[in-house]
């Protein structure tokens, strides 16, 4: 199977500024996502997407192909990441290059290594999901099962549907919400299915204890400890 590593990587970010080239632990943040796909053996090819002239030139030194330059209006704060990931395929199958699947790897997910990347695109390959994406469990207290939703009269009423609400943590089944570490999606569930998910989507739990998801400061100093301790050092802080 022919799988394309997909890392989008824009300039701008309103949660911590410039976090792509910004040192976390003493390398921008962009070299962690980058050593983890070029480190997978099951991606054909690890290609980055970025507007950035600069964030261009740091993919290009970490060993990242960047063929294209992003188009500006596929970089705003507002855009869609289905759109990011159309552009690239369309890119390069107009200069006969197709994918079976490709994997979305974001560089807001540092501690993801190479390993599980594999692992997800095993599962997948074994599989007739349209998409994979790691997963994390939901806590009980925001299981939807003990979610509500008001009525215009006020009544709670279970975000299920249901109406019986279930009385004790044991009983609720597992929920489980997106990690953000890796995202596989079928070729034609992407270009023609105008998704990144399909009708047939199936998660590979990770565990929450090395899982980290960089849009605020909060996350970042929490990346920085967990690197750390990867380490057996100290947190080295990236000056802001």
């Amino acid at each position: 199977m022919r799988i394309l590593g997909l890392i989008p990587a824009r300039g701008g970010s309103r949660g911590v500024p410039h976090k792509n080239v910004r040192l976390l632990g003493g390398k921008p943040l962009l070299a962690y996502t980058a050593e983890a796909a070029l480190g997978a053996r099951r991606l054909t090819r690890v290609v980055l997407s970025t507007e950035d002239p600069d964030i261009a030139v740091l993919g290009k030194r970490l060993g990242l192909d960047v063929p294209f330059a992003r188009p500006a209006e596929l970089a705003g704060h507002e855009t869609p990441m289905l759109p990011v990931v159309q552009h690239a395929m369309r890119w390069l199958e107009e200069r006969g290059e197709r994918y079976d699947a490709v994997c979305l790897l974001q560089p807001t997910n540092p501690a993801r290594p190479a390993r599980l990347i594999d692992a997800c695109l095993a599962a997948f390959a074994v599989s007739d999901a349209d998409a994979l994406v790691t997963t994390l469990p939901v806590p009980a207290h925001y299981n939807p099962h003990w979610v509500f939703f008001a009525d215009r009269d006020g009544i709670l009423r279970p975000a299920t549907g249901d109406a019986r609400i279930v009385p004790r943590r044991q009983e609720l089944p597992p929920a489980y919400h997106r990690d953000g570490s890796v995202y596989v999606t079928r070729r034609n569930v992407v270009l023609s299915g105008n998704s990144l998910y399909g009708a047939r989507l199936v998660g590979y739990p990770v565990d929450p204890s090395v899982s980290v998801n960089v849009d605020t400061w909060g996350d970042w100093r929490r990346a920085e400890r967990l690197l750390a301790r990867r380490r057996g050092g100290r947190a080295v802080k990236g000056a802001r």
